[in-house]
């Protein structure tokens, strides 16, 4: 689409909203475009991917364009992002999509080049080398693919292919997925609405398959948010059993129950917790055969499709969500009985949230013996070789970022 002034004013206007970074970027997009529904599908695609572009390259944009204006921001994304020219550009806009071009993005300092805050990068730089640093960072500023999740309790993953007629082929990793190409209305077509698909990034699906949980077992979403590791679940166990699904959110957890009905699932109960100690999850202590616990983090392995988390997250947050991590882990393993599944799981990409949790619940838990995700996997075919903890990464599997842990209670 041609950029047209009336556009880029668009774009303007809605990035002073959400460079305030005062709620999440989707939100405060949304409620843009709801004051301003003259605006077509188009417009919106077009604002949404400047704005995004913006939000994901901040750092080296405001850098090539010598201003952290909004509309100095949105002329770089147009400029260094798609590859728009001075010439397709206002007459006043020329010049300074000029000087952008000429900007020597490699010149500028590490963590600009990453475009993450200083914090961040020294975090990453200080874990891994600079060459595979500035690969993780690099991986988390493209756009996310769209991902499915196959509901195999309704129709095979080929069935499910030849009728979404789209083009899309299966995930490498997970056996229920498919990426599509493009990013089509997906919530409009007849196998999203009678629930034989639902929207899932592939690694956030093999959490599910790491849980592996068999017919008519009790199992527990200990953090299930909206539900959709929840159906995951309830799908590998064939509708039988009992899936608990808790968290502390009533809101969120208001979500799941169109989409379980959906799904056709009724093997789920909802549970919205008061905290970690909360009574009717006490009641469970010692009867569940499985539990996942997908932590509350601070959400980095999400960069792809929430890119204001990294300018939204402080520091000192961090520490605070670790031990946040902790406290939720050791409430939610009470709830195993011997012989149960217990798997930690984040979308973080820091160690302070994932091998540091993990590691510190291994040496306060004894009872608690160490699985081999790798081995827990390839039992089902799937082969990820990431070692005894999952660990997914965008530049290398092609997913959001990734973490869990696996044990059993001896």
């Amino acid at each position: 689409m041609r950029p047209t002034p009336a556009l880029i004013a668009h774009a303007e206007a809605s990035l002073a909203e959400l460079l305030t970074f005062s709620r999440p970027a989707d939100q405060a997009l949304s409620a843009y475009f709801r004051s301003h529904r003259e605006l077509g599908q188009q417009d919106r695609a077009f604002i949404a991917e400047t704005v995004f572009a913006v939000l994901r390259r901040k750092r080296s944009l405001e850098m090539a364009a010598g201003s952290a204006a909004p509309h100095a921001l949105a002329i770089a994304a147009l400029v260094k992002v798609f590859g728009i020219s001075g010439r397709a550009l206002q007459a006043h806009d020329a010049d300074l999509a000029t000087r952008i071009k000429s900007a020597q993005t490699s010149a500028f300092p590490e963590a600009v080049q990453a475009d993450l805050p200083d914090w961040l990068w020294g975090r990453l730089s200080a874990e891994y080398s600079a060459e595979e640093a500035i690969a993780i960072a690099r991986g988390l500023l493209n756009p996310a693919p769209l991902d499915l999740r196959v509901n195999l309790a309704k129709l095979s993953r080929e069935e499910a292919l030849e009728r979404l007629e789209l083009e899309g082929t299966p995930t490498v990793f997970s056996p229920a997925g498919i990426r599509l190409k493009g990013k089509p209305q997906i919530n409009r077509h007849a196998l999203f609405l009678d629930g034989s698909l639902e929207v899932q990034d592939e690694g956030s699906q093999l959490l599910a398959y790491l849980l592996a949980p068999r017919r008519g077992e009790m199992v527990a979403d200990f953090c299930a948010g909206a539900g959709g590791k929840t159906l995951a679940i309830s799908m590998l166990m064939h509708g039988t059993g009992r899936v608990y699904a808790m968290d502390v959110s009533e809101k969120r957890l208001r979500e799941l129950s169109p989409r379980a009905a959906r799904a056709g699932i009724s093997n789920v109960h909802p549970i919205v917790l008061s905290g970690e100690g909360d009574v009717r999850a006490k009641r469970l202590t010692g009867k569940l055969d499985r539990v996942l616990v997908d932590a509350p983090c601070s959400g980095f392995g999400t960069l792809r499709r929430n890119p204001d988390l990294k300018w939204r997250h402080r520091e000192g947050a961090i520490a605070e969500l670790a031990a946040k991590q902790s406290r939720i882990l050791k409430a939610a393993a009470k709830l195993l009985k011997p012989g149960g599944r217990l798997v930690y799981a984040t979308c973080s990409i820091l160690s302070e949230e994932n091998e540091a949790v993990a590691d510190r619940f291994a040496s306060e838990h004894p009872e608690f013996m160490g699985i081999s995700c790798t081995e827990l996997l390839a039992t089902q075919r799937i082969a990820v070789g990431t070692g005894e903890r999952l660990r997914l990464w965008p530049h290398h599997h092609g997913t959001d970022g990734f973490f869990a842990a696996a044990y059993e209670r001896r």
